[in-house]
């Protein structure tokens, strides 16, 4: 990290790797790294649907069977994540949270998104949050609410409001209803990678709908090379190319996903402190230690635009992003290789 990251406030390190800890073992990866690929390797690939977008795995064994059931192993993992973290099952831990208001003896899996997300929405001072799912089903359902609709919605919409413990997992405020969409698909991942690794697996590629990780390299030292998809396909763009070897987690979040206007100046990525979406920027790229933190600081750039988002990232130890904005003007990171 260069010195000129000084001027912002870091999360200690003992801190922040408490935070990426709770992402799962992909994260410590990153700390302790992951151990040498054998001299020849047999790989293994899968495609699965699953969060409701395609899941995809390339997985490098010692030989055939290590390798399919590692990834067997795997898929069945995340599964068992997504059963508990997806708002789209209804006898999930999140939908019964959501209808009930209150939890109790959630599970680990869910105690520890929620409270990167809390630490996600207190590092980005309220630019990512959690409970804007009535704000979501609001543009669902008007994709041009009056200021009426969104301050009466807004009152719902306080991540602080959240009470998170062992015991119990509390909705404090009234109406109020979680999604995890911004979080959990890169929590699932990270799930996936450590399940990789407890299997013995050191060169992995496991990739949900663009949130990704890699560990290893690919053999004869080959990179794993990563792709920024330009958020503007009509519109010429330099490719941007990732090379990367070391356990590293990518995520994108853009205005293009789903939008509610042909301009894309609605779109599903919502500024929780305002009710409606942030109008700098067309496309966040962010590189972490876990896919979940990659996943929720690239949701919280799109809405705190190119300034602020650069100094979020300057400011914790291992994240890198890419901002492009509306007019396709590049904002980077000190430290981001691409």
């Amino acid at each position: 990290m260069s010195a000129s990251r000084k001027s912002e406030p870091r999360i200690h390190r003992r801190r922040f790797l408490q935070i990426v800890a709770l992402a799962g073992a992909a994260g410590a990866a990153y700390r302790f790294g992951l151990r040498p690929a054998p001299a020849k390797s047999w790989l293994a690939r899968e495609s699965r649907t699953m969060m409701g977008t395609q899941i995809n795995l390339i997985v490098y064994g010692e030989d055939q069977q290590q390798a399919h059931r590692a990834v067997d192993r795997t898929l069945a993992r995340m599964a068992e994540v997504e059963a508990l973290l997806s708002r789209h099952q209804e006898e999930s831990e999140l939908s019964r949270l959501n209808r009930d208001k209150r939890l109790a003896q959630p599970s680990k899996d869910l105690q520890a998104v929620l409270t990167l997300a809390e630490e996600i929405s207190e590092r980005s001072s309220g630019a990512f949050d959690i409970t804007v799912l009535p704000l979501v089903e609001l543009y669902r359902r008007n994709p041009s609410p009056d200021a009426g609709q969104l301050a009466r919605i807004l009152e719902s919409v306080d991540h602080g409001a959240v009470s998170c413990s062992s015991r119990q997992v509390v909705l404090g405020r009234e109406n109020m209803a979680l999604t995890l969409d911004g979080i959990a698909k890169g929590y699932v991942v990270d799930q996936g990678v450590q399940t990789l690794r407890e299997q013995g697996c050191a060169q992995v590629y496991v990739e949900a709908g663009g949130d990704l990780m890699v560990a290893g390299g690919k053999p004869q030292d080959q990179p794993w090379r990563i792709g920024v998809r330009n958020p503007r396909p009509g519109q010429q763009q330099e490719r941007i190319t990732l090379e990367l070897s070391g356990p590293t987690a990518v995520a994108t979040s853009g205005d293009y996903i789903h939008w509610y206007s042909q301009d894309l100046r609605h779109h599903h990525i919502i500024d929780p402190r305002t009710g409606i979406s942030p109008p700098e920027l067309a496309s966040a790229t962010v590189t972490a230690p876990s896919v979940a933190l990659a996943d929720g600081l690239a949701t919280a750039a799109m809405v705190l635009g190119p300034q602020e988002a650069v100094a979020l990232l300057e400011s914790m130890e291992h994240c890198e992003g890419l901002l492009i904005d509306k007019g396709l003007e590049q904002h980077r990171s000190s430290g981001f290789q691409g």
